[in-house]
């Protein structure tokens, strides 16, 4: 359910950046003064103000959460996951609150952003590791002796969605050109099909991996084409335009809310390659030399 709900906000997030629409609440953490008053949802208000209050929301779900991973999962680094998921939504809340304050500074408001999609990740790894699956299941392994091992190629490719994220968001919220943004997408693009094809040639017998693989590679597809519409509707059509327009709105939400799916799909197989794609270790016994005795 959180992780549900932290994608929409993520989408309430994007509607109110592609609207241009951030500082039509100027205070925080009020709304207008007040704490608990509507203010009118018309225009930029009804994005901004919508998306405080969902996120309002999720932060009570969040704590909620917390305190049942305490109290149920006998795990202790899943209390750990539980403690780092609420101050991870605290976190977001301040950057948010600074972004509003501060008039939107690029670099606040990226990392709003990204400590957003950071949450959502933990949201859904911790709806995996409470699933049936990963309670239940023996899990099948599998040892990978390649070079990089497919565990490496996870990380960087996670590591290289994080770049692409921090890039995306600093254009879109003018403190950076378009050009490092698209030209880091071929980076990733490679890294990411990298990282599949292992994946599928060599452990498509593993469920658990063969799965993530192939949604992150079809994201990864569809994220390239909404990327591509997204420089169209933004750079080439609405470069002029006096307020954004609907196919410069849909696209760009459109191509946010497929990132963050895209980067949480590679979180999972990451786990799911530590959990059943562990890297072989030779032990290479190295013998001493042994000296002659004299009889």
């Amino acid at each position: 359910m959180v992780a549900g709900a932290t994608f929409l906000l993520l989408i309430a997030g994007a509607l109110v950046t592609s609207n241009d629409a951030g500082l039509s609440v100027p205070d925080w953490p009020t709304s207008f003064g007040s704490f608990v008053k509507m203010p009118p949802m018309v225009g930029g208000i009804l994005y901004e103000h919508g998306h405080r209050m969902l996120a309002e929301f999720i932060g009570v779900l969040t704590i909620v959460l917390a305190v049942w991973t305490w109290r149920a999962d006998n795990r202790g680094w899943m209390k750990g996951l539980g403690v780092a998921a609420l101050g991870t939504v605290i976190v977001q809340g301040v950057l948010g609150g600074i972004t509003v304050l501060k008039f939107l500074p690029p670099a606040v408001s990226t990392a709003h952003a990204a400590v957003g999609q950071t949450f959502f990740c933990i949201a859904v790894a911790i709806a995996l590791f409470t699933g049936p699956h990963w309670v239940e299941e023996q899990p099948r392994t599998a040892f990978d002796s390649s070079r990089p091992s497919l565990i490496m190629l996870t990380q960087l490719s996670i590591l290289s969605l994080y770049v692409q994220l921090i890039l995306g968001g600093l254009f879109r919220h003018h403190g950076l050109s378009w050009w490092p943004h698209a030209l880091h997408a071929a980076v990733v693009a490679m890294l990411l099909t990298w990282t599949a094809v292992r994946a599928l040639s060599l452990y498509a017998e593993i469920e658990a991996v063969r799965g993530p693989a192939i949604v992150m590679l079809s994201l990864m597809v569809a994220q390239l084409c909404l990327g591509f519409a997204a420089f169209i509707t933004r750079v080439l059509w609405g470069r002029d335009a006096a307020q954004p327009e609907l196919p410069m709105v849909v696209s760009t939400v459109a191509h946010v809310a497929v990132g963050a799916l895209l980067l949480a799909t590679t979180v999972v197989l990451a786990i799911q390659v530590w959990r059943h794609v562990p890297v072989a270790i030779s032990e290479t016994v190295r013998k001493r030399p042994q000296r002659a005795v004299a009889a």
